[in-house]
């Protein structure tokens, strides 16, 4: 038997990149998965014609997971299509690097409106849907929470956020049989990495020196560690930050 036969999945930012992996992986374990975004429909229609194709269970749901509305809007559609939640991968986020002297008001909030506001107004909502025996919500942090690189001091300040929120809500939403742990990936390969010109840049060779396995990452190298948190191999892991890292520290 599958690891998640049964159980239903949200994982927002799930057009691409490491959203797109843990979906498809949530999928080949027997999860139906809702596949969240907020404007490649292209990207999550494609994403979810994979794991049809495998057999899986999914549909797109378009939300903007900054806005509270939204939120709502992506929860009532689970509960109406599949009539229950097990699992919540807060993926969504947006990452803009600027040395002190460039950020600005706007800046700031950009991220921490969706990477810190928007993850606590979709646990609020998706814990609500959680029933009786519980569940898991899955945040994708960061290395950089704790590895802070120079010109990322609002991206890690919004990731070392995220794995306070975690721990917290781990101690929150315990007596509800509801498991909160983080994934905090070093530096992965996916479109957004490479958009930001990191993949050929001096950056992703300094990173691979500082790394034991000698690599950046790619995103099927996240996705496992989320069926296992997702997973009753997790049973008794909560408020955890888990270092995919290659040994990056």
């Amino acid at each position: 038997m599958k690891k998640l036969e049964g159980k239903i999945a949200v994982v927002t930012g799930a057009s691409k990149g490491i959203g797109a992996a843990i979906a498809k992986h949530l999928a080949a374990e027997g999860a139906s998965v809702v596949v969240n975004y907020a404007s490649s429909k292209e990207g999550a229609d494609r994403v979810v014609d994979e794991i049809v194709s495998d057999g899986g269970k999914a549909i797109a749901v378009q939300a903007n997971v900054a806005q509270k509305a939204e939120i709502e809007r992506l929860f009532e559609k689970t509960q109406q299509v599949f009539g229950k939640l097990d699992i919540l991968v807060n993926n969504a986020g947006i990452y803009e690097n600027f040395p002190l002297e460039d950020i600005t008001e706007e800046h700031f909030h950009k991220q921490f409106d969706l990477n810190v506001l928007g993850l606590i107004l979709t646990s609020q909502q998706g814990a609500k849907h959680f029933g009786a025996t519980g569940g898991s919500i899955i945040n994708i942090s960061s290395v950089v929470s704790t590895l802070t690189p120079p010109n990322s001091s609002v991206y890690s300040a919004t990731k070392a956020a995220v794995d306070a929120v975690t721990k917290s809500l781990a101690k929150e939403l315990g007596s509800r049989n509801i498991r909160v742990n983080s994934i905090n990936p070093g530096m992965i390969e996916t479109e957004g990495t490479h958009t930001a010109g990191m993949i050929e840049s001096d950056f992703r060779k300094q990173i691979e020196a500082q790394t034991p396995l000698g690599r950046i990452g790619q995103p099927q190298d996240i996705a496992p560690v989320a069926v296992f948190l997702a997973s009753s191999d997790s049973a008794w892991i909560t408020g955890e930050a888990l270092y995919v890292t290659g040994g990056l520290r």
